[in-house]
């Protein structure tokens, strides 16, 4: 074991002083050997979220899948060196590997792979692949922990290369600065052609954290500006906020904006090219996007919890270029419902049955046929502790 963790270190795994929660359960390799791990250098999680999915169409055809799907499979690796040294790697195990053509020679596949450095109590920073630190209570979640992401989330770049610099205001209050590649892939692959290049190609971003109330109310907001490409932009604000009413009941809205000189998300670009719409072969131009995201967590029972969730998103063209309309083109729609079973305690491991609704609304201007999806998930979530 210590020379896999040794190998796991010489190939880049790393740490991250902003990395979701982990459970606190006994790891699997105590249970098997019963020799009490002492050490924090080397802590080893399978991430997992697997369910057998019936998915419906009804404007279509009724049912059009029944299979068992593995949603979320992530290895991870993290620990303490020092007392100020730490380092953390996740890697998705249901993607390719190939990243030699990115902009920072990484794969996809990997979520996070750098180190953490604490300067002091206030100050500490994380240098690698990372999760851009954009606000949002749902987007700092877990991903095994999420049944269906809005559409915002689910089409934005959310892991790149870079730096991230902590500062620990107070107990209660942090501000984090970060400065990321752009993107993974190269400025065609991601716009398309007839852009002229950006020298540098940067995501800046300031994030607040914060905790209110002894807690009853937390905060996740962020402003971020993206170099696309030369003198091309994209602005992104995210307002998480979180509230826990008591032990049993909890809930979290989100509210995120985009506006963006080049189409990034791609739905506004999927749309106009529907229309056949001189496009250039690159993407749509003047697109803006709003997501608002809520949820409620009702825990019932000490093993048991309830949630719906709601979702509401426009997609719109800022400005009107030759037979591109400006105004909304796209207004969509998410309602979930589910219950959780836990069974065991200091465990995150969890039995669930999901609804799934998504409704979208397309304005004539999009000249498109709006309609809905339903999915029916059984299955389970774990994050599996190994070592």
């Amino acid at each position: 074991m210590k020379k896999l963790a040794l190998l796991i270190l010489v190939i880049g795994c790393a740490t991250g002083a902003f990395a979701q929660n982990t459970t606190n359960e006994k790891p699997l390799f105590e249970r098997v050997t019963h020799i009490e791990k002492k050490i924090d250098w080397f802590n080893f999680y399978l991430n997992m979220q697997g369910s057998f999915d019936a998915s419906f169409n009804y404007d279509q055809s009724g049912l059009s899948e029944a299979a068992f799907k593995m949603r979320q499979f992530r290895i991870e690796a993290k620990g303490n060196i020092t007392p100020w040294l730490s380092y953390r790697w996740r890697q998705r195990l249901n993607r390719g590997n190939n990243g030699g053509n990115n902009i920072d020679n990484m794969p996809t596949s990997i979520d996070i792979a750098g180190i953490g450095v604490k300067l002091n109590d206030q100050f500490s920073f994380f240098a690698g692949k990372q999760c851009a630190a954009y606000g949002g209570i749902e987007f700092d979640l877990n991903p095994i922990e999420i049944y269906e992401y809005c559409d915002m989330i689910e089409n934005m770049s959310n892991f790149m290369t870079g730096l991230n610099i902590a500062y620990q205001i107070c107990d209660n209050h942090q501000l984090q600065f970060q400065i990321l590649d752009s993107r993974n892939g190269s400025q065609e692959e991601t716009y398309g052609p007839g852009f002229e290049k950006s020298r540098a190609p940067l995501l800046y971003t300031l994030n607040w954290n914060g905790n209110l109330f002894d807690g009853i109310y937390k905060t996740r907001w962020s402003a971020s500006v993206m170099s696309e490409t030369k003198n091309k932009q994209m602005y992104y604000y995210a307002l998480g906020n979180d509230f826990t009413f008591s032990k049993k009941v909890n809930m979290f809205v989100d509210f995120m904006y985009s506006d963006e000189q080049i189409d990034r998300k791609g739905i506004i670009t999927g749309i106009l090219k529907e229309q056949n719409a001189d496009l250039d072969d690159h993407n749509a131009l003047d697109a803006e996007y709003l997501s608002v995201v809520t949820k409620i967590n009702y825990r019932f029972q000490p093993k048991w919890n309830a949630f719906v969730k709601g979702m509401y998103e426009t997609a719109s063209v800022t400005k009107t270029r030759g037979d591109i309309e400006k105004g909304n083109y796209r207004t969509s729609y998410g309602y979930l419902a589910g219950i959780e079973y836990y069974p065991l305690e200091d465990s995150n491991l969890h039995f669930f049955c999901t609804f799934v609704g998504r409704s979208y609304k397309f304005t004539d201007r999009a000249a498109q046929k709006g309609y809905n999806t339903q999915r029916l998930e059984v299955g389970f979530i774990y994050q599996l502790p190994m070592f």
